[in-house]
């Protein structure tokens, strides 16, 4: 179903309302993904531990799109995030159709008991929370029996290297949780897809304007808008995975087949 149409059909089932939470959506793909659904007419909670980007970002998305829009200051890292998050909706009589799980964090360096405080932070950004978001959100859904659900995994959930050890195994998870997941609430007509991008031209990376634009020209790369824009269509479309980009599809068996010696050697070089 276009994204379009699927957010009328919504709107029709649901009292002439669309609201969607997008966490992470103060910057980078988050941010993309609040336009993108404001654009097809959705509310919009921004969840965020930018404060002070809160507040601005929700009014120029108000402005832009004359849609309502919600923001909530939280650091998703945390065991009782998904629930105090939750909690806010119900309190504010906020009835979520589509939840993007969307944020994260990146790092690429060798793990060690000194940076497993980093790790740990990690493991709650990329799996408690985002598990436990799903698992409260849909429990309303399947009651309305309408929904959407999209968890933002990665290109690295298919290949474990060093520097991404952590990365790699929370994004693995992310992708399992939600293919399982597709199959238990396929039943009561609500959709969840997980999306596994290669590298984004966003802050995550670290990178310089001038170096993610060559990224992006060369293909390494895609921008926020093209990346959110296919992740939508798929959502809407209740696919289960989905990878975009082609050289994406290829480039895990490539990583995959190199033999052991060569991965050491590029990780000494690298690391």
């Amino acid at each position: 179903m276009r994204p379009k149409k699927a957010v009328e059909r919504i709107k029709a089932l649901r009292g002439g309302t669309c609201t969607a939470l997008v966490t992470g959506a103060t910057s980078g793909m988050g941010l993309e993904y609040a336009r993108q659904l404001a654009a097809l007419g959705c509310d919009v909670l921004i969840v965020s531990n930018q404060e002070e980007r809160l507040e601005p970002v929700a009014t120029d998305l108000h402005t832009q799109f004359g849609v309502q829009t919600y923001f909530l200051y939280k650091d998703l890292a945390s065991t009782t995030a998904a629930q105090e998050v939750f909690d806010y909706c119900r309190q504010n009589n906020l009835e979520i159709n589509i939840l993007v799980n969307n944020a994260g964090m990146f790092f690429f360096e060798e793990q060690s008991e000194q940076n497993f405080a980093k790790g740990e932070k990690m493991r709650l950004l990329h799996i408690e929370t985002p598990t436990r978001l799903t698992l409260l959100f849909s429990e309303e859904m399947k009651k309305r029996r309408c929904g959407y659900i999209l968890n933002m995994s990665s290109m690295a959930a298919k290949i474990p290297a060093p520097g991404l050890t952590f990365y790699a195994a929370t994004k693995a998870y992310l992708r399992s949780f939600t293919k399982s997941m597709f199959f238990e609430l396929k039943h009561y007509d609500v959709g969840i897809t997980a999306v596994c991008p290669g590298a984004v031209a966003t802050p995550l990376y670290n990178l310089s304007e001038q170096k993610q634009k060559l990224a992006v020209r060369l293909g390494v790369m895609r921008t926020p808008r093209r990346l959110v824009k296919s992740a939508l269509r798929a959502l809407f479309c209740k696919r289960r995975c989905v990878t975009p980009g082609f050289i994406n599809h290829i480039a895990p068996g490539a990583v995959n087949a190199l033999p052991h010696w060569c991965v050491m050697k590029l990780w000494r070089k690298f690391k």
